[in-house]
This record gives structure tokens, sequence and C-alpha cells, in this order.
């Protein structure tokens, strides 16, 4: 269940509520009459059924209650109420099947701008990764694909491509190719720290490392991989299944292929950066392409049974 928190102008709140009232799913509605001072006018709440949330917010949102007034939307981890059981029976479809597309385009959103903390975490992961290559310790890269937070950025550029949002495009990208370029700088300075201090030498990186060779070495595989974690990233992302995040960002190659690509480089074996750089490129076009097909099909299935997806404002 969803909780929805609205403000509405004195004049607009008898629509907002036949609004609600004529939405199946939805239970709970309370009016505070006047109780909003900023801006002014009444407070509208209810809860409403996850798959039925959706259609809800894009109504109020084309009735301008976004403009005029506000609306805000909790998730409801506990409900106990008969009242709210029915609400879900009588909503079409499954509440964890459901996407809520407005919740998605914010989430990227502020998942895909490049910020000084996501710098950071890039950084720390790609360090961690070069770290593991270079001692060719497994453990270390899966902690590596764990920290690295560069899924936002790629579920970003697919849900703009699939909600045509140029805007939204251009800084997912700028985030995903910036943080990469500032990550894989950062991290040739520290394997020349780590060079002049003993901890990494030139006979580690000309190593076989069996356990860590294949992030330079990219094949058809690779691609398949990052194809399958883009979809279940995307669909951890759409639907109330977001346990399966952590999954997906250790099962692709990303930062490790960008710490070996960085190391190598400081190390002048240009073949290996070579390799790691299509590995890099593969999980990235991977992972963008699944999430794409898999918010078109997602649209697709969800409008034949509820209608259009909405489109979002941004």
């Amino acid at each position: 269940m969803l909780h929805l928190r609205l403000i509405t102008p004195a004049d607009r709140t008898d629509e907002v509520v036949r609004l609600i009232e004529g939405t199946v799913g939805t239970t709970h509605l309370a009016v505070l009459t006047g109780a909003a001072r900023d801006p002014e006018g009444d407070v509208v709440m209810c809860d409403v059924a996850r798959e039925a949330g959706d259609d809800l917010i894009a109504a109020l949102r084309k009735a301008g209650i976004d403009e005029c007034g506000s609306i805000a939307v909790e998730n409801i981890d506990l409900s106990l109420s008969r009242r709210a059981d029915r609400a879900e029976e009588d909503a079409p479809g499954e509440g964890a099947d459901a996407v809520l597309w407005e919740h998605l385009t914010d989430l990227t959103h502020e998942e895909s701008t490049l910020t000084v903390t996501y710098v950071a975490f890039l950084s720390v992961a790609t360090m961690l990764a070069a770290c593991g290559v270079m001692l060719d310790n497994a453990i270390l890269i899966v902690g590596a694909m764990a920290v690295g937070p560069e899924f936002g950025p790629l579920a970003g550029i697919s849900t703009a491509l699939v909600h045509r949002a140029p805007g939204l495009v251009g800084r997912s990208l700028w985030a995903l190719l910036a943080g990469f370029v500032l990550a894989m700088t950062a991290t040739a300075g520290f394997a020349w720290l780590m060079d002049a201090l003993g901890l990494f030498t030139t006979e580690m990186i000309e190593a076989d490392r069996p356990n860590t060779a294949f992030i330079w070495q990219p094949d058809w595989m690779s691609f398949v991989v990052a194809f399958l974690a883009g979809v279940a990233g995307t669909l951890s992302l759409t639907s109330a299944k977001s346990g399966a995040l952590i999954g997906v960002a250790i099962s692709v190659t990303t930062v490790p292929a960008a710490a070996n690509a960085a190391v190598a480089f400081s190390y002048r074996d240009y073949a290996q950066t070579t390799g790691s750089t299509l590995q890099l490129l593969a999980n990235l076009g991977g992972i963008v392409l699944a999430g794409t097909l898999t918010l078109i099909a997602q649209k697709w299935f969800w409008g034949r049974r509820h209608g259009p997806a909405p489109k979002t404002a941004r």
C-alpha cells in the first residue's frame, strides 16, 4: 500500500476527493479542512494499493495538484486494516508487478546526478578493485562491485530513453562518463603511489592472475551476464523487490574493468588497458540495453492491462 498526502486549494478539494473516491483500490480517505498553511489549503490523505497508485498520481498531476499544491507519496510497510485488504483485492493486477513511473523518474534523476559523494564512492570502489586485481583476490573484487554506485546513471539512461527525456539522458551520461574518468584518474595515481611504496609491482600486473584474468579478456559471455544483470536491476528498481539490486551490483565487472584499465595504463600495459576498456564498454552497453528493453516491456504489459503508462513531466 501507498500513503498519499496532498495539499489542495480549498476550491479544488471536492474535485480531488471525487477523483480519489472514483479510483479503484483507494481507502482511508481523510480531509483536514484549512490545515495547510504553506501553501494555504486543505490536507487530503488516503491509502491506495500500489497497483492503482500510478494511475491516481497521474490523474492528480493532470489536474495540476502538483503545481497548485503538493503530492507526497510514502510506502506503507505495515497496514492492519480490512479496508486496506479489500482495496488491494479490488485493484487490478499485483502490487509487485506495478511500476510507479513518477517514482522511477524521480529516483533515477537523483541517482544520476554527478555529486562529490557519487565520485567518492566510485573512486573508492575502483581503488579497492585495483587492489583486488593486483592481488588476484576475488573477494576484494566482489566487495568493490558492491560499493560501486554506477547502476544509478545506467538506470537513468534507460528511463530517459523510454520516456524520451533528453535532459535526463545528458545528465546520466555526464555522471557516468565523468565519474569513471575521475575515478580511473584517481586510481592511476593510487597505483603510482602504491608502486612507490613497493606494494604494487610490475610482476603483479604481468602475472597470470587466474581468478581475475577475465576482467581484461572480454567475450560474448561478458555481454550476456551484463544484459541479465541489467534486467534484474531494472526489475528491482521498478517493483517492490528492491533487495535484488545488491546482487546485480556484484554480477557485473564495470568497476573492476575500470580499475584494471587504470592500473594497466599506469604500468604502460596497453593490451590490458584496451581489453579492460572493452570489458567496461560491453558491461555498460549490456546493462543500458537490458534496462531499456525491460522498461519498454513493462510499459507495454502494464498498458495492456491498465491503459497507457503516464508520461513523466521531466
